[in-house]
């Protein structure tokens, strides 16, 4: 398999550390949605990062829809999901507060960077920022109250999409969710990061080296 996409990107970033947990070989190409929009649209005609190049070329697109194809693998080494259903509920509510802290996050840099200075929208970033506050002061709420184990063994979809998720709001909305206002969420992410499987693909623009 191939995966397509920026590791600055937290939904590849995602992608890309849950194969290696789950034990699944797979290529990473590091192709921008941006610089290289031609050659990304070869592979995907909608351009969507990331992007998995299945086995037998099929294109899937969307990190929930790759780590949920992932799951079924039948020779990986373990589910990063629990099976039970109170936990798994438990599980989707914070993968759903994690990946909606990614979104508004995106919408907030698109909003700066995208968007011409004179026709930003305050009430439109205000709003966004007071979602991106609310994602972020659940989570810390649930990590504060059940603290996880952070090792490869242990590490689960939820705790792996809160860390990523953090990890990209630092590098670019910092001053939006300080660090200092959520310190359950800040020490998971610095454990979370020292991982092999997260040093394997660091955040920015280079090649995930599949641990």
């Amino acid at each position: 398999m191939q995966l397509i996409g920026m590791l600055d990107s937290p939904y590849v970033r995602r992608a890309a550390i849950s194969l290696q947990l789950l034990g699944l070989p797979f290529e990473h190409q590091s192709i921008s949605v941006f610089s290289t929009f031609d050659r990304f649209r070869e592979i995907n005609p909608l351009v969507k990062a990331p992007s998995l190049i299945c086995d037998d070329g099929m294109v899937l697109m969307d990190s929930i829809l790759i780590t949920q194809y992932a799951e079924a693998f039948p020779q990986k080494k373990r589910s990063l999901l629990p099976t039970d259903l109170a936990e798994l509920q438990r599980a989707l509510r914070i993968i759903g507060l994690a990946m909606t802290a990614c979104e508004k996050s995106v919408q907030i840099v698109y909003e700066h960077t995208l968007r011409p200075a004179e026709k930003l929208h305050q009430p439109w970033l205000s709003r966004v920022s007071l979602q991106l506050s609310a994602a972020y002061k659940a989570l810390e709420e649930e990590f504060e109250k059940r603290p996880r184990a952070v090792t490869s063994a242990t590490i689960d979809q939820a705790t792996l999409t809160t860390a990523v998720a953090w990890h990209f709001s630092q590098q670019l909305v910092a001053d939006v969710v300080p660090a200092d206002r959520y310190p359950a969420l800040a020490a998971l992410s610095k454990a979370a990061e020292a991982l092999p499987e997260f040093t394997a693909a660091p955040y920015g623009d280079g090649i995930c080296r599949v641990h």
